[in-house]
């Protein structure tokens, strides 16, 4: 198995979206790369933690690449908006992609370049390391598929 992690504005909508991708084996929302340690939802989105919604990925790389999964990515999110994603706005809606095998780079570095390629602005989705990573409250697990109706600037259909 490997993992990846996203951030693509709300995390409600990646989840929803990704965990339906074939080889994705388990996905789980949380914080990532911010300064407090286990903050809650609230502090996140008090804009005071540094931390992004993201999307936790573990995957079967023989199912599904890392290249589908970038490219799935690129499709759904605007690379181009700097700290909002849909009606979201706020540094914990940022784009990133966030690796844990420093492997992975080249693949993520030239995904991102070929999706440049798309857009006259220029990508603003930050790459990192994954620093920090903190799971997400338990009603934010599965969102969506809990509450049908609810609020998702991705298109799932």
């Amino acid at each position: 198995m490997k993992r990846i992690v996203l951030a693509g504005g709300c995390f409600w909508g990646m989840e929803a979206y990704f965990e339906r991708l074939d080889g994705v084996i388990e996905t789980e929302v949380g914080y990532a790369n911010g300064e407090t340690k286990a903050p809650t939802y609230n502090e996140v989105c008090s804009n005071t933690t540094g931390h992004a919604e993201v999307l936790d990925i573990h995957y079967d790389p023989e199912a599904v690449s890392l290249e589908t999964l970038l490219a799935h990515f690129w499709k759904v999110i605007d690379p181009t908006l700097l700290n909002r994603q849909g009606g979201d706005i706020g540094s914990q809606y940022r784009t990133g992609i966030y690796f844990t095998d420093s492997s992975d780079l080249q693949v993520i570095e030239s995904s991102k370049s070929e999706a440049q390629k798309q857009y006259d602005k220029s990508i603003v989705t930050e790459v990192l390391p994954l620093d920090y990573y903190y799971p997400a409250e338990a009603y934010h697990q599965m969102y969506l598929k809990k509450n049908p109706g609810g609020y998702c600037h991705i298109k799932l259909d």
